[in-house]
């Protein structure tokens, strides 16, 4: 998992060492570490004043910074970066790696079921919360249908050729009447044969440009909101399963920083842009890491996100697993059990195919 980066490779070993310690303490407590601190625990027998005058240089690199007026130092986001990239070292526990198969050994009959064990399973072993992406359902699609059950609410019905059904509430554009919702689902049932929701999507808006005149301009919007709904752009989704909030709370209590943890409970519940999770995810193979304002989805809350993809037999990426809290997370922790988790759903969800 290390690699030197270019500052860590400049920087002496006592240096390294320092900073090290520093970064491993505060993720271990969320407390400032002090030169007294770590002259009980460097390798080299060195004196206090020749620590802090090591923690300076530091703090001028923009590694360290020095909260309020304590004497401590804590690691900066670029302190955290770097630590992460270079000197990180991570591996699985073997009581982590049990209790997540446990979870996800007992049946896994349905996919959404299965998804949410998951999310349990991340949420439990980490303390903190867990994200699941969820995949779409690929399976070609037999008929669509839009349902009008309020001024401004909507049931949009998939049935698909293998026999599932999905039902999606959204809400629909402004003005629309039952012959409106009747049109739109004639004009995309048109289209359906054969299709799967994506190649279906990619069919629609081709066919919106070229025949919009030939629809009505209510039946164009419902039909446009109707590939937002399905392609999960729409406000809301079960597509992201989110486990273990409550996880949280107790270090929001631990460091006073309730706003930010609000702000997070208030991202999460909107659960909006959840196409930017699998976004992070697909950055490449592996375990991505966001560390404060690196994290699109949640920059205000300063948290931190663990994010793996998981994908199908074909090697395809169809989900993604993560887990975020706080910034002083145990990534060396973290990390190899999103990795692993991320591995076994991929391996599970494969066989099920």
């Amino acid at each position: 998992m290390t690699s030197k980066t270019p500052l860590l490779t400049e920087m002496n070993e006592r240096s390294r060492e320092v900073f090290r310690r520093v970064v491993e303490g505060y993720l271990e407590t969320g407390a400032p570490v002090g030169s007294r601190t770590l002259t009980r625990t460097m390798s080299e027998k060195v004196s206090a004043a020749t620590i802090r005058n090591v923690m300076q240089d530091l703090e001028y690199m923009g590694l360290l910074g020095s909260p309020h007026v304590s004497a401590g130092r804590i690691p900066t986001q670029s302190g955290l970066r770097m630590f992460v990239d270079g000197l990180l070292e991570v591996s699985l526990d073997g009581q982590d790696r049990e209790r997540i198969d446990q979870t996800l050994d007992d049946g896994h009959g349905d996919v959404n079921i299965l998804l949410d064990r998951v999310g349990q399973a991340l949420s439990g072993v980490t303390r903190g919360a867990s994200l699941v992406l969820t995949p779409k359902h690929e399976a070609p699609v037999k008929h669509i249908e839009f349902v009008s059950l309020s001024i401004d609410r909507a049931l949009v019905v998939l049935v698909f050729a293998d026999g599932h059904v999905e039902n999606r509430l959204f809400t629909p554009p402004t003005g629309q009447t039952p012959s409106s919702l009747r049109e739109a689902a004639n004009f995309i049932n048109s289209f359906v044969e054969g299709r799967t929701l994506t190649e279906l999507g990619t069919v629609m808006r081709r066919q919106i440009q070229e025949r919009r005149q030939e629809i009505d301009g209510l039946a164009a919007a419902m039909v446009e909101s109707g590939i937002a709904v399905w392609e999960n752009r729409g406000e809301s989704t079960e597509r992201l399963i989110v486990r273990g909030r409550g996880n949280l709370l107790s270090d929001a209590e631990a460091s006073l920083d309730l706003d930010r943890i609000r702000t997070l409970f208030d991202d999460l519940e909107r659960k909006q842009d959840i196409a930017q999770f699998l976004d992070l995810a697909e950055g490449g193979e592996g375990v991505r890491i966001f560390i404060g304002s690196e994290n699109k989805l949640f920059s205000l809350s300063g948290s931190s996100l663990v994010v793996s993809p998981y994908m199908n037999a074909d090697r395809k990426i169809i989900g993604a697993v993560g887990v975020i809290g706080p910034t002083r997370l145990n990534y060396g922790r973290i990390v190899p059990i999103v990795d692993y988790t991320a591995q076994l759903v991929g391996r599970i969800l494969s066989g099920q195919n």
